[in-house]
Formats: structure tokens, sequence, C-alpha cells
């Protein structure tokens, strides 16, 4: 993280079209790569949790969901900051706006659906059932939705055939630096957030067989 945050505030230059904003939207894209690779932790969990893996495989699951969603978040708040100096406006429900909102409902669902039911298998195998569900909205509203009608978001930054982004290749490579130390964080945190859960879980066991 020291690393991308010295290359994004030392080494980046100012973006065409962009000026110095460029080096938020590095943390705001690496936020969001961060919220895919969380969901996808929570989906291969919760297929774990449905194949026998128990409480284990659902604190990771649980755990996985809960950090992308605030990641997600992040990515939310930063880009409305964005926008607002980007575009004169912290909102204007572009496709990109749209297709998180919708997002982060489903999977506050998520959690709105643990809390609604009080056995612990069956919420473990409910909560599964609909994280591998939910995951496969994600392809479509991070990549495909916001592609179907024109916004007002940039280019993407590897751009196709009709399109051309205003990053140089430095840009780019400091977008995936800062994208990769995201990734790690969240797996650090998530590693921290598993032991937590499973020393609690662990303490209730053990007060209840007292």
């Amino acid at each position: 993280m020291t690393g991308a945050i010295c290359a994004a505030f030392l080494v980046s230059e100012p973006a065409a079209g962009l000026g110095d904003l460029v080096r938020a939207i590095y943390f705001h894209i690496g936020c969001a790569m961060a919220t895919v690779i969380a969901f996808l932790t929570a989906c291969v969990h919760s297929v774990g949790v449905l194949r026998g893996g128990g409480d284990a495989q659902d604190i990771r699951a649980e755990s996985a969901a809960r950090l992308g969603l605030v990641f997600c978040a992040i990515a939310t708040i930063t880009g409305s900051i964005l926008a607002k100096n980007t575009w004169g406006t912290y909102w204007n429900w572009d496709p990109r706006e749209t297709s998180i909102v919708i997002l982060m409902l489903i999977y506050l669902a998520y959690f709105a659906l643990r809390a609604a039911v009080e056995d612990q298998d069956k919420r473990s195998r409910l909560a599964a059932v609909y994280a591998i569900l939910a995951f496969v909205t994600v392809p479509f509203l991070v990549f495909i939705a916001p592609r179907i009608t024109e916004g007002l978001h940039p280019s993407p930054i590897i751009p196709t055939k009709r399109q051309a982004t205003g990053m140089d290749s430095q840009m780019r490579l400091i977008l995936m630096l800062t994208g990769i130390s995201f990734i790690l964080l969240f797996a650090k945190l998530q590693s921290l957030s598993v032991r937590a859960q499973s020393l609690i879980l662990k303490k209730q066991e053990e007060d209840d067989a007292l």
C-alpha cells in the first residue's frame, strides 16, 4: 500500500481530461477490484458450505461478503467525490452508479437474510445459496450493464477497438499496483476477521458447554 500511494502521488502525472483527479481514480478503481475479489471469495466459500464445510466455511463466506460490501461502499463514495469534481454533481444515476447501487442492495439483502434466520445450520446454507446466486449478478452489474448504454464515466482503462483512454502505460501500471495492493489488503483483513470470528465462536461453544 505504501508503494502504491507513493506511485500514485509522486510518480503518476496528470491524465488527459482528468488532470490530478487521476490520483483518486487509482484508489477508486482499486476498491472496485477488491470488491469483485471479495464477493468472489464469498461465493467460493459458500460453495464450501454446501459441500459440508460447516461453520469454518460460513465464517469465511460471511466475512468476505462483509468486506466486499465495505470496499463497494468506499468505491461508491470515492466515485461520488470524483463525480462532483468532474461533472459538478455528486450523483446523476450514470449507468455505473446505478449498477453499483443495485449491487450494494443485493449484498445488503444477504445480511438481512442472515439476520432473519436464527438456526445456525439453516442460516449458513440459505446464506450460501444466496451468496452464490448473488455473485452471478456481479459480472453483469460491474462489467456488462455499465457498457450497455453511454454514460458520463470515462472510457475503460483497458479500451476496446472503439474506445480510447487517457491513461498511458505508466498510469496503467500504477493502477494495477494499486489494485493488487487493495486485493492484498482485503486478504489481510479477511484473515484477521476470520480469526476473530473463530475465536468468538469457540468462546461461545465453551460457554454453552459450561
